[in-house]
C-alpha cells in the first residue's frame, strides 16, 4: 500500500520541481548569447554559397550531328543527328560562357538555359528558379587542345563567377561541383581537392584537379568552385568502371582557363607558342642510363631542322631548367608558359647542358597545322543525303592538310551519315569523289547537282581515290 501511494506522490514532487527549473532559466540565460552550432554555420555558408554560385550556371543545349554509338559505347563509323546537355559557367557580366570544347563539338545549334533569380536577394534565401530562361548562343571560338569554348549570349548586367588563382589551391582544400548531371539542371557536390596537378601521361603536358566532388556526364562544362565562390577549375572527365561517379573526378585548373578563356575571346582560338623542339619528362631510369646531371625535369628529346629552338642554340639532351625567368621542374610547367606566348615573341629560355647552365633566347611561332580536316566539317552544309555521307570539297586550304592526293579536286567522304535511310553505297571515309558518270566533281554543288539530276533506278558510276588508288564504285540510284 505504501509503494502505491508513494510513487504518484514521487511524481508529481518531480514534475513540480522540473517547472520550477525550467521557469528559471531564460532568467539566467538572458544574458549570455547562445553561439550558433558548428553544424549549422556550415550549413548556412554552404547554402549561401550555392544560391550565389548557381545565378553563373548554365544549362548547354546542343542540336547537331555527331558520332553515333552501338548499345555498348562503341563508334559505329556512323554520323547521326543529335541532341546532347552539358554545364557552362558565366565568366564576364556581358555574357561569356566558358564550357567544354566538347560539349559543343559538332553543334549546328547552341542554346543556354540561363537561371532566373527572385526579386529577394539577400544571400541565403534568393531562390534560383526552377525554369529558368532558354537564350540562343553562338560559339565565339574552341580549342580542342585543351577542351575549352567560349560562348556569348546576347544579355547584360548577368551575375558571373570570378577565376580563382591557382596557384593558391590545396590539397585537401573543400570544393563545390556545379552544372547539370544527367540532365538535372542546377546540381551542386561538395568534396575535396584530392591532387592539386594531377598528369595522367608523363609524356602529355595536360594537368588536372583531381576532386571526390561527385560529378557526372552533363556535369561536362560546369564549373568547380572554392569556399570563396571562384573558379578553380572547369569539370571535364571522370574515370569510371560502373558509368557514374567513383569519386575520381577531373577538372581544367583555372590557370589554364584563364588564359584560354582571354585568347579564344580576342582572336577566336588558342593554340600553343611552338619553338621546334620535342619535349620529354626525365624519369629515374632515363636519367641514369643518359648520365644526366638531374633524374627529374624536362629534357630535349628532338629538334626541329632549322627551328627556332635549333637557331637559338638549343641542343638534344638538354634540360629545360626556366622558361621566362620562372623554374621548370615538369612539362606542363613548360607548356603553359608557352601558351602565354604568341608567335612573333622571344622567350628566354634557361637550360643545364652537363654542369653547364646558359641563356637561350628562343622566338615562338604559330604551330604548323593548327588546323586540322576535323574542323573544317560542317555536318550541315556538307550532307549529301543521296549517298549518305557528309562530305568537305577539296580547296586551296583542304589541300594543305592533305597528304599527296592523285587528283586536287572533288569532295571528301569525311562520314558516313546515319540520317540516310536508302541503298548502302560502298563508301568510306577518307575517300575522295572525283566524278559521277561523266561529271567532273569540282565542288558538294556539283555531286548533288549530278545526283538530282538523275532518275530513280538509274546506275551510277563514282570515280573514287581511296589510299592513293583510283577505282570505281557503281551502284543503283534509289
Amino acid at each position: 500500500m505504501l509503494t502505491r501511494l508513494t510513487r504518484p506522490v514521487c511524481v508529481v514532487m518531480a514534475c513540480v520541481a522540473y517547472l520550477l527549473v525550467a521557469r528559471d532559466l531564460p532568467a539566467q540565460t538572458a544574458g549570455r548569447a547562445v553561439p550558433p552550432e558548428p553544424l549549422h554555420q556550415l550549413s548556412r555558408s554552404t547554402e549561401a554559397l550555392v544560391q550565389r554560385v548557381s545565378r553563373s550556371v548554365v544549362q548547354v543545349l546542343t542540336t547537331g550531328y555527331g558520332t553515333v554509338e552501338d548499345g555498348g559505347g562503341y563508334e559505329t563509323g556512323l554520323i547521326g543527328r543529335q541532341h546532347s546537355i552539358g554545364s557552362g559557367v558565366i565568366v564576364d557580366a556581358d555574357g561569356y560562357i566558358v564550357t567544354n570544347a566538347h560539349v559543343v563539338a559538332g553543334a549546328e545549334r547552341v542554346q543556354v538555359v540561363v537561371p532566373t533569380v527572385t526579386a529577394d536577394e539577400s544571400p541565403v534565401r534568393s531562390v534560383v528558379s526552377a525554369a529558368g530562361q532558354i537564350v540562343d548562343a553562338r560559339i565565339v571560338g574552341v580549342s580542342v587542345e585543351v577542351d575549352l569554348a567560349v560562348l556569348k549570349i546576347d544579355m547584360a548586367r548577368l551575375p558571373s563567377v570570378p577565376i580563382a588563382n591557382y596557384d593558391a589551391l590545396r590539397q585537401g582544400e573543400l570544393v563545390f561541383a556545379f552544372g547539370s548531371p544527367g540532365g538535372l539542371r542546377n546540381s551542386v557536390s561538395m568534396g575535396v581537392v584530392s591532387a592539386v596537378a594531377r598528369q595522367p601521361d608523363p609524356d602529355n603536358p595536360t594537368i588536372y584537379i583531381q576532386t571526390d566532388a561527385a560529378i557526372n556526364p552533363g556535369n561536362s562544362g560546369g564549373p568547380l568552385v572554392n569556399v570563396d565562390g571562384e573558379l578553380v577549375g572547369i569539370n571535364t572527365f571522370i574515370l569510371t568502371q560502373s558509368g557514374g561517379s567513383e569519386g575520381l573526378g577531373f577538372a581544367i585548373p583555372s590557370a589554364v582557363v584563364s588564359v584560354a578563356y582571354e585568347k579564344i575571346r580576342k582572336i577566336g582560338h588558342l593554340h600553343r607558342g611552338q619553338i621546334g623542339a620535342e619535349l620529354q619528362t626525365v624519369t629515374p631510369n632515363m636519367a641514369a642510363g643518359l648520365g644526366l646531371a638531374r633524374n627529374w625535369g624536362v629534357i630535349v628529346s628532338d629538334l626541329q631542322p632549322a627551328g627556332p629552338a635549333a637557331g637559338a642554340g638549343m641542343h638534344v639532351r638538354d634540360i629545360i631548367a626556366s622558361a621566362g625567368d620562372k623554374p621548370i621542374d615538369s612539362l606542363p610547367m613548360l607548356l603553359f608558359e608557352l601558351y602565354t606566348h604568341s608567335a612573333g615573341d622571344v622567350i628566354k629560355i634557361g637550360v643545364l647542358r652537363g654542369k653547364q647552365e646558359l641563356a637561350l633566347y628562343v622566338p615562338v611561332v604559330e604551330p604548323k597545322g593548327a588546323e586540322s580536316l576535323a574542323d573544317l566539317v560542317d555536318a550541315n552544309k556538307g550532307l549529301v543525303e543521296k549517298l549518305g555521307i557528309v562530305g568537305v570539297e577539296i580547296d586551296s586550304k583542304v589541300a594543305g592538310l592533305l597528304p599527296e592526293v592523285r587528283i586536287a579536286s572533288g569532295v571528301i567522304v569525311a562520314a558516313r551519315a546515319e540520317v540516310w535511310r536508302g541503298i548502302n553505297v560502298p563508301l568510306t571515309p577518307g575517300d575522295i569523289i572525283h566524278a559521277i558518270n561523266d561529271s567532273v566533281v569540282w565542288s558538294l554543288a556539283d555531286l548533288r547537282g549530278a545526283l538530282d539530276a538523275l532518275k530513280p533506278g538509274s546506275s551510277v558510276a563514282l570515280q573514287v581515290e581511296r589510299d592513293g588508288r583510283l577505282m570505281f564504285v557503281a551502284f543503283q540510284l534509289e
